[in-house]
């Protein structure tokens, strides 16, 4: 529970929409821990592509909130995931990041859960145990086109509506039939909020990410009336072009929760590499055109993702402290691309590694620079609207978590805080 919801409600009601948050929110630990429990436990978070679980027994372990999360697949190829804490005295079960298993075994008593998360092994318990009541606790778990999301809450929001509007962009790019080509994990000394804020804008793009605005443009929407010739021009020229192929291109409607668009590359590049040229020789699925744009995809609270028509980036945010956040870049290609003949793994990457971290070195800047005493909310720019969208989210989101903790305290239940 947090210690001070009063100054939390107050924050709230000083917030002006359109304008930054003020430093409380990016710097005060009772608020980090009011994120973890109202966000990241309540939210759908994308947990990685099903590629990266290709056999029955593979297995990701990714961190919700401040939940250790097992996602695997059962003997029945379906996607599973289960709490990775044993129902013996909690330790974790499984230490790594990836791997597989016949079993999940405890390291510490083994205990011995199946696929299913049934105990299958308690040894030297008494003959009363009835090891049916003590499974792995189930975590809520959705597919996407291939990209996996958990929800640890016991009431998950809706999932459905995001599935059906962003999916029809994201098919085409079979997801699903790829391979994780490269994998960076760095970590960023700034909260996650300004990382995800960062991301949400392009405003700094052309002083900051040469790599990267070679091929990226910086216009966020098709009809941007700020929008530089090039993308005028060509805007619409591709958007009859995908209209003709079938593919959707227009934002889809969803709200501050998620976006989904494609938008052309600039200087007729093809992917995003350094010299515009294709990143992976074998493009995607059963795509053959080469020059589809790029799908750009965010869902709340720190997921976002490129889709080309050559190769596939899926990048994923975890706070670790109010000062702390872990970012994690995947690249995939084709599940039968050879690395050497269709691409290289360098090549692939260049680019948004570049552009991580320099966009590592902005937030933790901009991090530093909310700690000052000088330091007071400042007003979007145009092209930062996306930055009102999610600030609006967020603090829609710390509303409601406000509102639900008055819930449980005036019935009573706030003295159950230590039970889970």
């Amino acid at each position: 529970m947090l210690r001070n919801t009063d100054l939390l409600k107050e924050m709230l009601q000083r917030r002006q929409s359109g304008f930054s948050l003020e430093a409380g929110f990016y710097h005060s630990d009772d608020i980090f821990d009011a994120e973890m429990k109202g966000i990241f436990e309540y939210e759908w978070v994308f947990a990685g592509n099903i590629c990266e679980i290709p056999r029955p027994g593979d297995y990701l372990t990714i961190i919700v909130g401040r939940n250790n999360v097992i996602v695997t697949r059962d003997d029945d190829d379906e996607v599973r995931a289960f709490h990775n804490t044993c129902r013996h005295r909690g330790s974790l079960i499984c230490l790594e990041k990836r791997g597989h298993a016949n079993q999940f075994v405890c390291p510490y008593h083994q205990w011995t859960y199946d696929r299913r998360g049934n105990l299958v092994h308690a040894g030297e318990m008494p003959a009363s145990f009835d090891r049916s009541k003590f499974p792995l606790k189930p975590v809520n778990v959705e597919v996407m086109e291939g990209m996996m999301y958990v929800c640890v809450s016991d009431d998950p929001p809706d999932f459905q509506y995001f599935k059906e509007q962003v999916g029809p962009y994201i098919a085409p790019h079979q997801p699903w039939r790829c391979k994780v080509a490269y994998e960076e994990t760095i970590v960023e000394d700034a909260n996650w909020k300004l990382v995800i804020e960062n991301n949400r804008e392009c405003y700094h793009c052309a002083c900051a990410h040469p790599e990267l605005t070679y091929s990226l443009t910086a216009t966020a929407l098709p009809d941007d009336p700020q929008a530089d010739a090039y993308f005028s021009e060509v805007m619409p020229s591709k958007a009859r072009d995908w209209d003709a192929l079938g593919l959707p291109h227009a934002p889809a409607p969803g709200g501050d929760k998620f976006r989904c668009i494609r938008l052309p590359f600039m200087n007729d590049a093809l992917s995003m590499t350094l010299d515009g040229g294709l990143a992976c020789r074998k493009l995607l699925g059963d795509l053959t055109d080469k020059d589809l744009g790029s799908v750009r995809m965010f869902h709340v609270p720190g997921n976002w993702n490129h889709f080309a028509s050559d190769h596939i980036i899926h990048f994923s945010v975890v706070p670790i402290s109010p000062e702390k956040t872990l970012l994690t870049t995947k690249w995939l290609v084709h599940e039968d691309a050879v690395e050497g003949w269709d691409y290289n793994a360098e090549n692939l990457a260049a680019v948004w590694q570049a552009t991580n971290h320099q966009d590592s070195t902005l937030a933790r800047n901009n991090h530093l620079g909310t700690r000052s005493v000088a330091y007071q909310p400042g007003p979007y720019a145009e092209p930062e609207f996306l930055l009102v969208q999610f600030t609006d989210w967020y603090a829609g989101m710390m509303e409601r978590y406000l509102a639900s903790t008055d819930t449980c305290q005036s019935s009573g239940s706030a003295e159950n805080d230590y039970s889970a």
